[in-house]
């Protein structure tokens, strides 16, 4: 007996093996996100910290020239990307409601290539993320928000 794939059923098969490359790259996207700008609870927010934390993060080769840090809870990242705590920024740019702790490391200057030396810069601010299917995946920019 000869079997006879509909063209239907094989568009089904075929969108099951392609959603698992979707998904693994959206979290490959966030978990860069999250390496690069996110640390729950850092210790100090100093200069010694930003040393510490752009090596340990792999952000010295060549020395990244600024490089930002949000504090907290990353759920609380996660839901700018939706109305309950973000609103539309252009493109697919968010700006948050609220503010978020944060630490910007500068460098200090001079080579480009490691040893790397960091200032710091703590605050309070409204940030600005790129998202992509609900995730962050994009440090846009943090402004000290307006009174």
């Amino acid at each position: 007996m000869v079997m006879v794939l509909s063209p239907l059923f094989l568009v089904f098969m075929l969108g099951l093996g392609l959603t698992p490359l979707a998904l693994d790259q959206d979290d490959y996207r966030y978990r860069h996100f999250l390496t690069q700008h996110y640390d729950a609870k850092p210790k100090g927010r100093d200069d010694k910290y930003c040393n510490n934390i752009m090596q340990n993060r792999g952000l010295t080769r060549p020395c990244k020239d600024t490089n930002t840090f949000i504090h907290g809870n990353k759920n609380d990242i996660k839901t700018i990307c939706e109305d309950r705590n973000g609103e539309p920024y252009g493109g697919n740019l968010r700006i948050s409601r609220s503010t978020f702790q944060v630490t910007t490391c500068k460098h200090r200057g001079g080579s480009s290539r490691p040893p790397c030396k960091y200032r710091a810069a703590k605050s309070s601010r409204v940030i600005v993320i790129g998202c992509e299917n609900g995730w962050p995946v994009h440090f846009d920019e943090s402004f000290i928000p307006s009174r």
